[in-house]
């Protein structure tokens, strides 16, 4: 093997390892059809991987070299676990691998799933299967939902906010440390009109939840969410439904949260009674409210910040888990209006 040098330094280096045990169908899942795994980490660390067998041979800056080194070695373990491994699931074990900072700290820092001495890595437990928080964000923003009673996850979309929020929910209900959850959101046209979608209230509201249905089907399965809502033990309502009630021993999530009124969101967190566990989220970026009108969620990230009971967890570009467009798609739009808001501040 190559010795390595100062990861600070961007010259190249070459760094090999030999994955155990010597197995032709684990190593086939870790290189992907054509070796698509294998070009999915090339081009996300810019590196070169050559393999022979079991032994991988890395090229490229140290730095991305011993990343790539060490990710391969996580991700054959988990394979190793049983864990199928797709370029989704990789996108996600990669996420965290931020080239842009691995001048100025170890690289254990940006691997996912890589725990320091002092910190366990939590996994929800769902009917259908385990959901594992990715990256320290995820990790802190679970960590919060299960100590404190009031919890706020803001950032991007993609961040897995309202996901890991729902799956401990679910958790919370199948362990019966709360007796229902309800998921709510606000009925917000963004940019469309409601008048014309037939039925009630709750019927026109219904595609806006959906991202909620669909999360509780995962984890539930279609038949236990079915029975679930028919027993009122799961309810998903518009915001507006919950004026006036008093919400005990129960799972709470209010999602889009940004385009909240200030006075809804300070009558959604006086409707929390005892027992219960609300999780706000929202992504402050994506406001559909009439224009001049404020938002809710910044307004509470204002003046509870700090309270003792409640926790805030802010998401980044970089804990975006979706397609790995999502991202740069994100970064685009915040480049841009930060260009915007430098010009509009120079021509004034």
């Amino acid at each position: 093997m190559t010795q390595i040098t100062d990861s600070r330094t961007s010259e190249l280096h070459v760094v090999s390892t030999t994955l155990e045990p010597n197995n032709s169908q684990y190593l086939a899942a870790l290189c992907g059809q054509y070796d698509t795994h294998l070009k999915q980490i090339e081009a996300n660390l810019n590196v070169s991987i050559a393999s022979r067998g079991n032994r991988f041979t890395i090229s490229g800056p140290s730095a991305s070299s011993e990343t790539a080194k060490t990710l391969l070695e996580q991700l054959y373990s988990t394979i190793r676990t049983g864990e199928p491994l797709s370029p989704e699931a990789l996108h996600i074990h990669m996420q965290t691998s931020d080239m842009s900072d691995l001048n100025s700290a170890p690289i254990s820092e940006y691997l996912l799933d890589q725990p320091s001495d002092n910190e366990h890595f939590v996994v929800i437990k769902t009917k259908r299967a385990p959901v594992k928080p990715r990256g320290k964000n995820q990790l802190s923003y679970v960590r919060a939902i299960q100590d404190f009673d009031i919890n706020f996850g803001i950032g991007p979309a993609g961040t897995g906010k309202t996901y890991l929020a729902v799956a401990c929910a679910v958790e919370a209900l199948l362990q019966e440390r709360v007796r229902r959850i309800l998921l709510v959101r606000p009925a917000v046209e963004a940019g469309e009109k409601l008048g014309f979608l037939p039925g009630d209230l709750a019927q026109k509201i219904d595609p806006y939840l959906r991202p909620l249905y669909d999360a509780l089907y995962e984890m539930l399965g279609f038949e236990q969410v079915n029975k679930y809502i028919e027993r009122n033990i799961i309810e998903v309502a518009p915001l507006a439904f919950m004026r006036g009630r008093t919400l005990n021993n129960a799972f709470i999530i209010l999602d889009e949260a940004q385009n909240t009124t200030r006075e809804q969101m300070k009558m959604f967190l006086t409707r929390i009674g005892f027992g219960s566990t609300a999780v706000i989220t929202g992504d402050t970026t994506q406001i559909d409210l009439p224009r001049g009108a404020p938002s809710g969620l910044i307004h509470a990230s204002q003046i509870l910040d700090g309270v003792d009971g409640i926790s805030f967890t802010y998401f980044l570009n970089k804990d975006v888990v979706r397609h790995p467009l999502v991202q740069r798609v994100v970064e685009a739009y915040d480049q841009h209006e930060l260009k915007v808001a430098t010009g509009e501040s120079q021509h004034q």
